[in-house]
């Protein structure tokens, strides 16, 4: 079994809970405005790595002296489009007493990307926007499996944070924002909720690859917005 990885984070501070080291794998079915990693998208695309689930392991331990309070993740990309590879390497990760957390958008709610649940101390679901009618118009498909995804982790009582990325003049609205609280707030559990301010850090990748950025000209948010947005959230669930 091979694990297409795009690259590799050996001490990420912002992708779950302490020090982890992240491996961010290679495709994704969603095609969103503001990604700022486009040379994801593509399964069969360059990738930095070609691993088996315990050369990836391997490649962890050599930081465990970092990562002990941590952990490591798996994003993307999409890491459920490679779902029987994350789960082995999430089973591997445990034998060795290292804890696992899952960065997805809920794309996939299959058999075989439910069954990565069963070695996942903790999922980072990305919630787009709760207006169904932008959801495909921002990512390229519908939001259906984003939500059921959601129920399936109230349903195995999996530690969730969920994540909303806000893109002045697309997602930052204030009553599909409050919709958002509302919704997750109803989770028992979703522990907080993350609010990832739009930035424009990857717009040189679409120049590099030929491809037309969307969101040209769409400022980064402001801070002084991210903080009352977070104001407004924190009465659903925490929020930071």
């Amino acid at each position: 079994m091979i694990g297409h990885i795009h690259s590799l984070e050996s001490f990420g501070t912002v992708d779950g809970p302490g020090v982890r080291f992240v491996a961010f794998m290679q495709g994704c079915p969603l095609r969103c405005m503001y990604c700022h990693n486009p040379d994801t998208w593509d399964p069969k695309g360059t990738c930095q790595y070609e691993m088996t689930p315990q050369q990836l392991v391997d490649e962890a331990l050599r930081y465990r002296s970092f990562i002990k309070n941590g952990g490591v993740t798996v994003s993307g990309g999409e890491p459920l489009m490679q779902a029987e590879f994350v789960r082995e390497y999430f089973r591997l990760c445990h034998n060795e007493g290292l804890h696992t957390a899952l960065d997805t958008s809920g794309a996939f709610c299959t058999e075989d990307a439910l069954r990565v649940l069963d070695e996942t101390d903790l999922v980072l679901l990305d919630v787009k926007t709760m207006d169904t009618e932008l959801y495909p118009k921002l990512t390229g498909i519908k939001q259906d499996n984003n939500l059921a995804f959601l129920d399936k982790l109230e349903e195995r009582g999996i530690r969730t944070w969920i994540r909303h990325v806000v893109v002045p003049g697309v997602t930052d609205d204030d009553n599909w924002l409050i919709r958002l609280g509302e919704h997750v707030g109803r989770y028992k559990c979703v522990e907080k909720i993350e609010i990832l301010p739009y930035h424009t850090l990857g717009t040189y990748k679409y120049e590099k690859m030929g491809m037309r950025y969307r969101l040209d000209g769409v400022p980064a948010l402001s801070p002084e917005r991210a903080v009352e947005i977070r104001n407004m959230l924190s009465k659903f669930k925490p929020c930071q």
